[in-house]
């Protein structure tokens, strides 16, 4: 049976929750990932994507400088480098992630896992079947409250831009 170890991406960087967000954004777009563990020492306290930093940050008109620990995920499902991928592909389908921090038995962060590297190095088959399970559509707000502009009140294909 196949475990996490096998599979796994090494050598992933963390940040710490005193990082900025620009910090955080800075070493996603070097590393070409969406999402980095938050870590105080080796423990994993926290999880921040881009989502979270335009989300949570940049629509929020937080400055550069806002730590991370504003921005995080702090409920993080985690997996162990021993366990097998079949108990893990049921652990990201019941927390709905396509990505989780691997930890030793030390609760050290030693890797990350992702629906990617299942597909790549496991078992395809699998990895679609919890990607279906992870990725149920959610139906957009319709409630013309974003203050972003584009609500229920302003005609698509009207005003200033051109819609050709």
């Amino acid at each position: 049976m196949t475990q996490v170890a096998d599979v796994m991406t090494r050598g992933v960087r963390a940040i710490s929750p005193q990082d900025s967000m620009l910090l955080a954004a800075q070493a996603m777009e070097e590393l070409d990932v969406g999402v980095l563990p938050v870590c105080e020492g080796e423990a994993v306290v926290g999880m921040v994507t881009d989502r979270d930093i335009a989300i949570r940050g940049v629509a929020q008109r937080l400055p550069h400088e806002t730590q991370i620990r504003d921005l995080m995920s702090t409920q993080v499902a985690c997996v162990y480098e021993d366990e097998l991928i079949d108990e893990v592909n049921t652990k990201m389908q019941e927390a709905q992630v396509r990505r989780l921090p691997v930890l030793d038995r030390k609760e050290h962060l030693v890797g990350m896992l992702s629906l990617g590297d299942l597909a790549a190095k496991d078992d395809t088959d699998q990895a679609g079947m919890t990607l279906s399970s992870i990725s149920e559509p959610a139906a957009p707000s319709r409630s013309g409250l974003s203050s972003a502009g584009g609500g229920a009140d302003e005609p698509v294909g009207r005003g200033g831009a051109s819609s050709s």
